[in-house]
């Protein structure tokens, strides 16, 4: 079976370093772990005492992954990062600590889930700045914030933004000034404290070492630096982190040498989409792999192998097809074999799929 390798020594080193980068810098910051779907394991192996100590809160996207952390670890500060739905107030307070908000009607609800629970959810509202995803409108903030304010269990920690996600609108420091600038107007207008400026992710790391960020801004929510110590901005490594924290192991169950140009009438096969070819080729062969994983389990696309001069020629919902090249007799392409493993550099959404995939080992090192 393939499987995932997981360097938790390196991650746990990665979200140290950020945690001591940040407390110089005097920003607070929440560790994204949705990439981990709320895997158990990965939440006891990574996430002991001394990784945590210094996080404001952990953060996922998905309910169930909040409910084990909560689990692993009661007494951590979790945050929900995204809008919740209405339906599901009751477990976003009971599991979440904090939640990113948008929706008027959704924190009345949450207002009476924390009244049930005779709890104060704390929030933070969400601004649009032009990445078109989750955020008030500007020109309805004030009047947003004003309803808020009078929810009796509910605590307006933050205004925050997201930026990057869809559109890859860049986070530029006019972006994150409007941000910071909506803060004091807010504060001013209502005599209330808003204490955190939410605007930061890996993406908006670069800016911190350009010296661009604006001093309000001093939350932080990160998920890619912290496991793959690189920022999305550039896609370059961010400080000294360790870039090399995954790999991705597949088999090689099959190893012939067959035809490049396919024999028969091609259809749209049995999963909707065909491999290409280059007709030129017809006559020709090549040796072709197939390793023990497919469609179901990651996108080949969001794996580079680390073998050299290995083509990817197709893949269904449980295998995929390589070509090693037309011959095995250097000494470069010998070792391969049935049985032998193919490694692969997998980026975020591989890891992501990887993990959710039943099909694939997951082991710790």
């Amino acid at each position: 079976m393939a499987q995932l390798i997981i360097y938790k020594e390196k991650i746990k080193s990665n979200i140290k370093r950020l945690s001591d980068y940040f407390e110089e810098k005097g920003i607070e910051w929440s560790l994204v772990t949705k990439v981990f779907s709320g895997d158990k394991e990965f939440l006891k192996q990574i996430l002991t005492d001394d990784v945590i100590e210094k996080i404001s809160s952990v953060g996922d996207s998905r309910l169930t992954s909040l409910k084990n952390l909560k689990e692993v670890n009661p007494e951590m500060r979790t945050i929900y990062i995204k809008p919740p739905a209405a339906i599901y107030a009751d477990e976003v307070v009971r599991y979440a600590d904090v939640s990113l908000n948008t929706s008027y009607s959704t924190i009345t609800a949450l207002n009476k889930a924390a009244a049930a629970q005779n709890k104060i959810h704390k929030i933070i509202i969400m601004m649009e700045l032009g990445e078109l995803r989750e955020g008030v409108n500007r020109d309805d903030i004030l009047q947003f914030y004003a309803r808020v304010f009078d929810l009796p269990h509910i605590e307006v920690i933050g205004i925050g933004s997201n930026l990057g996600c869809m559109y890859g609108i860049e986070p530029t420091s006019e972006k994150l000034l409007q941000l910071c600038l909506y803060k004091e107007l807010i504060s001013a207008k209502f005599n209330r404290d808003v204490p955190l400026v939410s605007g930061g992710t890996s993406i908006t790391l670069p800016l911190i070492e350009k010296g661009i960020v604006p001093v309000d801004l001093n939350h932080f929510r990160i998920g890619e630096a912290a496991f793959f110590g690189i920022s999305p901005l550039n896609g370059e490594q961010f400080l000294d982190l360790h870039t090399d924290t995954f790999q991705f192991r597949a088999n090689i169950i099959e190893l012939e040498e067959k035809q490049m140009v396919p024999d028969g009438v091609v259809s749209d096969a049995n999963i909707g989409h065909t491999a290409s070819y280059d007709e030129k080729l017809e006559g020709q062969s090549s040796y072709k792999a197939i390793l023990d994983f497919g469609l179901l389990d990651v996108d080949k696309d969001d794996i580079t192998s680390v073998e050299g001069n290995i083509e990817f020629v197709g893949i269904t919902s449980d295998m995929t097809v390589v070509d090693i090249g037309s011959e095995l007799n250097t000494a470069e392409r010998a070792e391969f074999k049935v049985g032998r493993e193919i490694v692969f550099t997998p980026n975020y959404m591989a890891v992501a799929r990887l993990l959710n995939s039943k099909f694939i080992d997951k082991t710790f090192v």
